[in-house]
């Protein structure tokens, strides 16, 4: 496997030695670039080349945003995860980073909250990745489905029918890592009832996705199903998700929190929200997600 590649948007970085081992101890390439031209240059020349985008805290929030919008305009690159070290956000400047995908760490940065944020980041690429070539090997007819139920329980069965029911929607590269949270969502929060907390734990130790196969064994959960609904009209496609579990609070994950800027999950509900859906809610006592895109 090819080691994961960062690039380092460098202007007199206080963090640049503790980045380089941090980076060292997770087998990354580095390259370090000035803001600005050398960045476009680089996103130029070399498409989907980078894995993960990292700024320093010497960036104004201004000068941020305009490198995330020159992020965005490259398409290999729109769905890279980006961290910015900051001294402090303001919230309008943390909706537009994580709408861009940007990841925040508060200064000082210590070693474990870095390797931590950079895994998270660098496992979102590999999952796009993952994801996208997947798309790219189903076939168009799906855009002709028009009725379906499925029934899924593992992580596994999720990513796979994410990518199934967003090749037969609209903007399908758009929605399909949004669609897929929610559908990951439901197994692990729904059906196995992994709290925000365990999961911030088991991210940090490097045992989620065991801990999620090794709970789906377990007698009280062994049947547990996730449903899905896939309904498409003369309006759009509507699909309905539905977990087995007692529901969650997500009002509060609806949007990025300041609060959990650093955080190295618990972005998955707001991002979907973002995604491009034309409605998404959550009924009942949250255990049932509807979305809906307009044709």
């Amino acid at each position: 496997m090819v080691s994961p590649h960062v690039l380092f948007i460098n202007e007199k970085s206080n963090n640049l030695a503790i980045l380089k081992k941090s980076l060292k101890e997770l087998d990354c390439q580095l390259t370090i670039a000035n803001k600005g031209k050398d960045v476009s240059a680089l996103l130029e020349s070399h498409p989907d080349r980078f894995d993960l985008i990292i700024m320093d805290q010497m960036l104004s929030n201004k000068n941020n945003i305009n490198v995330l919008d020159q992020i965005s305009a490259h398409s290999a690159e729109q769905h890279c995860p980006v961290i910015i070290q900051t001294e402090m956000v303001k919230k309008s400047a943390v909706l537009e980073g994580v709408k861009a995908g940007a990841y925040f760490l508060t200064n000082p940065v210590n070693d474990d909250m870095l390797i931590s944020t950079i895994n998270t980041a660098i496992n979102y690429r590999q999952q796009y990745k993952l994801l996208q070539s997947g798309l790219d090997k189903l076939a168009r007819p799906l855009k002709n489905l028009h009725y379906a139920e499925f029934q899924f329980n593992t992580l596994l069965e999720a990513r796979d029918l994410a990518l199934f029911i967003a090749n037969a929607c609209p903007d399908t590269q758009k929605i399909i890592i949004g669609l897929s949270e929610i559908l990951i969502n439901a197994v692990e929060h729904g059906n196995l009832g992994i709290t925000y907390y365990e999961k911030t734990l088991l991210i940090k130790e490097g045992r989620w996705e065991k801990e999620v196969n090794d709970r789906i064994q377990l007698e009280e959960h062994k049947d547990k199903k996730v449903d899905l609904t896939f309904h498409r009209d003369e309006t759009g496609c509507h699909i309905i998700v539905k977990d087995q579990g007692n529901g969650f609070d997500w009002q509060d994950y609806l949007t990025i929190s300041p609060d959990r800027i650093a955080h190295s999950h618990g972005r998955g509900i707001a991002l979907a929200a973002m995604a491009g859906f034309t409605k998404m809610e959550y009924r009942g006592c949250g255990n049932e997600v509807y979305i809906f895109l307009e044709v």
